[in-house]
Formats: C-alpha cells, structure tokens, sequence
C-alpha cells in the first residue's frame, strides 16, 4: 500500500477499505476510548482509593491505640482505685482547722526535743490554694548542726505534713557562740469541699 493509495480512501465507505488500515482505525479508537476512560472515571476513582487508604491507616492508628486501652482497662482501673486510696490517706495527713493548733504545737516541741532554742516562732497568715490552705511559719532557732538535723528529722517523723523552705545557717552573731538557722516551716490543710473552709 502506498500513500495514492490512502489518499484514494473514501470516507463514505470505510467497508471496503483494506483490512490493515481498518485495524489501526480500531486500534486507535480502542486506544482512544482507554484514554477517555481512565482521564474521566478512573483517575477520579484513584485519587478517591488513595485517600481512603489514608483514612484507612489514620482509622487504625486509632483502633490500635484504643484496643491497647481496652486490653489494659482493668490495670487502669486497678491503679485507679490505688491512686484514690493513696490520695485518700495524703488528704489524712492534712489537718483539718481544729488540728492545726495541735500541730504548731508538735512542732515546736520537735524543735525543744531537738535542744533547739527558740528565737522566734511566728505563724504567718493562711495561704488558700485549690483543694488545700498552706500555713507558713518563720522560724528562728539557735543550736548545731546536729540539732538541726535532728528537728528536720522530727518534722518528717510527725504524722502531718511538714516541710520546710528558705533555709538559711549562720553564726550567731550574740555571746554563746552556735549557728542560727532561719527557715519557714509550712504546715498544710485541707479545705472542705462544700464550705470551702
């Protein structure tokens, strides 16, 4: 076949064309149509499968950090209870404001015990906090290092919550001789839930 030959061809009766060339005509309408087909449905279904594996991954992400809950519900609820009963038995350890008078008062018979002389005792004004009010006490004692040791170690024995902040030792300055250590010792309470006292 040569090229008079194609451009002999009629339009008008593409029947009698020869084989050959009705081949390539179908093959390029096959081709045609397949290329149709993937620009319009297929790429939008991709596009569309493409994101579903996304949400897909993101979904059981999700499911698998829910399911490692799931199977460690009853620890969780476990500790749960332990921690309420923990916070229970510190809440125990907060005064409560009749007690509180009764605690200044093991605390400075902690520091007596200690062979502590006292310089100064002055409970300042009631801190309020969320849950609890924080009672700060300045303190001035006159002793030895051991002394000293000995009331901290006191206070931590004391069945309340004591600590102690801002410590500072120097020598005494007046006859005798020992160190002074100055500190605020902080006592806490707790406030009652419904009358917030």
């Amino acid at each position: 076949m040569n090229l008079q030959e194609l451009n002999d061809l009629d339009l008008s009766n593409i029947g009698v064309w020869p084989t050959p060339i009705k081949a390539v005509i179908v093959l390029l309408l096959c081709g045609s149509i397949a290329v149709g087909w993937y620009y319009f449905d297929t790429e939008d279904q991709l596009k569309k499968l493409e994101k579903a594996g996304k949400v897909e991954l993101t979904l059981r992400k999700t499911f698998e950090k829910k399911q490692a809950k799931a199977v460690n519900l009853e620890k969780y609820r476990k500790q749960m209870e332990e921690m309420k009963r923990s916070f229970g038995t510190m809440l125990r350890q907060l005064p409560d404001k009749t007690e509180v008078a009764e605690l200044l008062v093991d605390v400075s018979q902690t520091g007596l015990a200690s062979g502590l002389e006292f310089e100064l005792f002055d409970p300042q004004g009631e801190n309020r906090k969320e849950f609890y009010a924080e009672l700060p006490i300045k303190i001035k004692v006159v002793g030895n290092y051991h002394q000293f040791g000995a009331f901290v170690s006191g206070l931590a024995s004391l069945p309340r919550i004591v600590t102690i902040h801002n410590i500072t030792i120097a020598p005494r300055k007046k006859k005798g001789g020992g160190l002074v250590m100055d500190a605020v010792a902080k006592t806490y309470r707790y406030l009652d839930e419904e009358t917030g006292k």
